[in-house]
């Protein structure tokens, strides 16, 4: 194919793209309006309903089974199933499956290598990885045009509403807070094994100086004694915020995901309502990057804590 040909190609599709763009303005709410013409029906797109809570598809005995969960176990089946079908059959020279997940293993685990070292990755890799993969698995799928928009058409305050089988997972604050929790407990796990139970509470609830002032005071050393109160509860109170930052890390990982995949959601519903067509291509780029932006920050924020955590096993090792 010559270069004029190319050109030509290139140039139909552009002037396609802007003729949908501008029937899609035209049809869609604010153009009609403006206009004062009746949308064609097969083009026609429903008013956007956002709803928070995840929505019940069915119910096994007192627990529902909703939306959001069957996605999840949709996620997890895939990556199960992929990595499966990559390594069955492992060979020396890998095959495609086996390059695929080879180069994805060797990224991923070179990342982490870069921030926390040769010992600390092999550490973090399995948590951090699965992290990683899990969020940017459900942002991608979420993406998929059967999510969202096939499910069970209910009404609902003299609406007409359609309760998706299946809807991004990241928009559900539960799945958020539960890789949250999953993060914050391996990264106390990792502080604790790498210097013992009681030197990792100890971190945090420091009473040796407050100890010692006691121990001054039985000396005679008065001034000692009331600098030691004065800093030992010092301690004990930095040692509290310490705590709440470490909790307080839960409500981040868990806000900042759900907020972004829900405002990214709730963007591609009014613009796909507004300008009909082709007009949400653009915000689904967008939503590419923000989905592995997400899952990026999401594992390397667990990847810098759980290297913090396991810092000072590393420089005793090194002493």
């Amino acid at each position: 194919m010559n270069k004029g040909c190319s050109t030509r190609i290139i140039a139909i599709i552009g002037i396609a793209l802007i003729a949908l763009l501008l029937a899609g303005l035209v049809v869609g709410p604010i153009g009609s309006k403006m206009l004062g013409i009746e949308p064609p029906s097969f083009i026609a797109v429903h008013k956007p309903h956002v709803q928070l809570p995840s929505e019940g598809i069915f119910h096994i005995g007192g627990f529902a089974v909703t939306n959001t969960l069957i996605a999840s176990w949709t996620t997890i089946i895939l990556l199960v199933g992929l990595f499966a079908a990559c390594t069955r059959k492992m060979t020396l020279i890998p095959g495609r499956l086996q390059s695929l997940a080879e180069m994805a293993v060797e990224t991923l685990l070179n990342f982490i290598k870069g921030a926390a070292g040769e010992d600390n990755a092999r550490k973090l890799f399995p948590v951090v990885a699965t992290i990683f993969l899990y969020v940017i698995t459900n942002a991608y799928l979420g993406l998929i045009p059967f999510y969202g928009t096939i499910g069970i058409r209910e009404i609902k305050e003299g609406q007409e509403i359609i309760v998706p089988f299946l809807r991004a997972p990241n928009t559900d604050v539960n799945v958020p807070l539960s890789i949250a929790l999953f993060s914050f407990i391996f990264i106390e796990y990792w502080g604790i094994r790498s210097v013992g139970a009681l030197k990792y509470i100890n971190a945090f609830f420091n009473f040796g100086q407050l100890r010692d002032s006691f121990v001054s005071l039985f000396k005679g050393k008065f001034k000692s004694f009331f600098s030691g109160i004065a800093f030992g509860f010092i301690n004990i109170f930095v040692g509290v915020l310490e705590v709440f930052s470490h909790f307080i890390r839960i409500i981040s990982f868990t806000f900042r995901l759900f907020g972004n995949m829900t405002a990214g959601e709730i963007l591609l519903l009014v613009v796909t309502f507004l300008v009909p067509l082709v007009a949400s291509t653009i915000f689904y780029g967008l939503e590419l990057l923000i989905g592995f932006i997400q899952a990026l920050i999401f594992a390397g924020l667990t990847m810098v804590f759980g290297v913090i955590a396991l810092t000072p096993h590393s420089e005793e090792e090194h002493s």
